[in-house]
């Protein structure tokens, strides 16, 4: 029977680098000798996918944060159960672009009751925790800068002003600090390569991957 995989996450706010470094990330782990598998959320599998479109398009704004925490939840479900946990049970290690501390920072700051993140937290993701979660940090307005240099043409949340983005950001923050043992930090206001080699330097620390493959 093959060792589980450990599952890696990155969160943070719109332009923190997010899926750039978990790609750098992937191919450091395959360096080391780990089978890994990179995906993202909202997404991740077929119907995550369609739910993403729909997510990010703004279709259910309208009927309000707790609607949109389900639906992310939903599509949460799916990508689980269709790429995320087979991968972990084959040996793999599963490098995700945002997951569970998304729906607590953007949805929770719009109002959902934490009572009832915990909820779909204990149905939804149960044991399936990340093993570390990277919180790559960045001042909202820095944020968005980058990202509209990169996608001029903003989604249902990228669209959203600063202040709110701001508090997003500080709900990241406390998850971190609440959380020390699953979660690390990032300052990613720095250099490209600065910013992945403390990633690299924290899995190293945490998850020693050189010792995925004895």
């Amino acid at each position: 029977m093959k060792r589980r995989g450990r599952f890696i996450t990155l969160e943070g706010g719109e332009g923190a680098g997010k899926s750039g470094h978990a790609a750098r990330l992937a191919k450091w782990l395959k360096g080391e000798g780990v089978e890994v598998l990179v995906t993202r959320e909202p997404g991740g599998s077929p119907r995550a996918e369609a739910l993403r479109k729909l997510l990010l398009s703004g279709h259910f704004a309208a009927q309000g944060p707790e609607t949109e925490a389900l639906v992310f939840a939903l599509a949460r479900a799916d990508h689980l159960a269709a790429a995320i946990r087979p991968a972990l049970s084959a040996g793999k290690w599963v490098v995700c672009d945002r997951f569970m501390d998304s729906t607590r920072a953007y949805q929770g700051t719009a109002g959902v009751d934490p009572k009832l993140l915990d909820l779909i937290d204990a149905i939804v993701v149960g044991k399936d925790r990340p093993d570390l979660t990277l919180v790559l940090d960045v001042p909202a307005k820095l944020g968005l800068q980058r990202a509209r240099r990169s996608k001029p043409t903003p989604d249902r949340f990228e669209a959203d002003g600063v202040s709110l983005h701001e508090a997003r950001r500080k709900a990241f923050l406390a998850i971190a600090k609440r959380e020390p043992k699953r979660c690390v930090v990032i300052d990613a206001t720095r250099d490209r390569a600065e910013v992945a080699e403390a990633i690299r330097d924290a899995v190293a620390k945490r998850l020693k991957p050189g010792k995925a493959t004895r």
